[in-house]
């Protein structure tokens, strides 16, 4: 990796990179050093270097402990939480059980379900920070942006998606996060540190979630959509998957599983859960994305401060 700093900046960029270098191969540029085209050249050079080392490594077979997949929803209808959500959820389970670790974010989509989450929580302090976390986001809403959280939800296009209240669409949303117990609850962009199911603190826009839940450590992402988004992340792959039958048939080229045979009384949760537990692990296997083929290389940081 090549981190480039421009030289002034208020983030300690020797900081940065000897973070990421504590974990994988890093080289570091200062723009001042050196000017514009100097240190793209420089850079060039820099990156052909790194990528000699990387041809060198070698597959290797490891177990679930090293896979860490993040959880989202976007562009939600009533096929979300009746079909697609559940199936991530036998996912979660599935990898959490076997030694792995989901995130699932958004936190202002757990307004109406978040005592049905906390009581999964390992332990009462668990339990309290889930339920103060979705409080406390709704509540600067209304403090700090002056925004009524529960007025703008559902979105028109959840609306016309067949959802009616932001009840219904927390208790779909959280069907993603499985039944596994919840072992913690993340700050913006922290990584857990053991193994489990945890809430990261993001907000509800879809880029921002997914960036935060990969500098969380998460390598996957399952992304369900009823009504078609085509988001995708810079760094890690993107698994798109819907229920929606018309949704998939317009948006195949954007959208990696159909889980819409289960609407239709064609399969099982189980059966379907089956056939995306087998796309998970070839994808975790090297196979791309509908994402990575389109090059929706999409990423946005969570502003938690002001700028200055």
């Amino acid at each position: 990796m090549l981190v480039l700093s421009l030289g002034c900046e208020s983030v300690d960029y020797n900081h940065v990179a000897d973070t990421i270098s504590s974990e994988k191969p890093v080289e570091f540029l200062k723009i001042q050093d050196y000017g514009g085209q100097k240190t793209m050249e420089k850079g060039i050079e820099k990156i052909k270097s790194i990528a000699k080392d990387a041809i060198k490594q070698t597959r290797k077979e490891t177990d679930m402990s090293y896979i860490t997949a993040g959880l989202e929803c976007g562009g939600s209808d009533y096929t979300s939480g009746l079909a697609s959500n559940i199936v991530v959820g036998k996912i979660s389970d599935w990898i959490v059980n076997n030694g792995g670790t989901t995130i699932i974010s958004e936190v202002p989509e757990f307004i109406g379900a978040e005592h049905l989450y906390a009581k999964r929580a390992v332990n009462e302090d668990i339990q309290k920070q889930i339920l103060e976390t979705v409080y406390n986001f709704e509540n600067k809403l209304k403090m700090e942006a002056k925004v009524d959280f529960r007025k703008g939800q559902p979105t028109p296009g959840n609306i016309e998606g067949g959802l009616t209240t932001i009840e219904e669409k927390s208790l779909g949303a959280v069907k993603k996060s499985g039944t596994a117990p919840v072992s913690g609850v993340l700050k913006y962009g922290e990584r857990p540190e053991a193994r489990g199911h945890y809430l990261m603190n993001t907000p509800g826009y879809d880029v921002e979630s997914v960036s935060g839940e990969v500098a969380g450590g998460a390598n996957i992402v399952m992304f369900t959509t009823g009504r078609g988004t085509p988001t995708g992340n810079i760094i890690t792959p993107v698994i798109k998957i819907t229920a929606n039958e018309d949704t998939y048939k317009i948006m195949d080229d954007l959208i990696d599983f159909d889980a819409s045979p289960i609407m239709r009384g064609e399969e099982t949760i189980d059966e379907a859960a089956g056939k995306l537990k087998e796309l998970f692990v070839s994808v975790a296997n090297g196979r791309l994305t509908k994402a990575e083929l389109n090059e929706q290389d999409d990423f946005a940081i969570y502003r938690i401060g002001p700028t200055y």
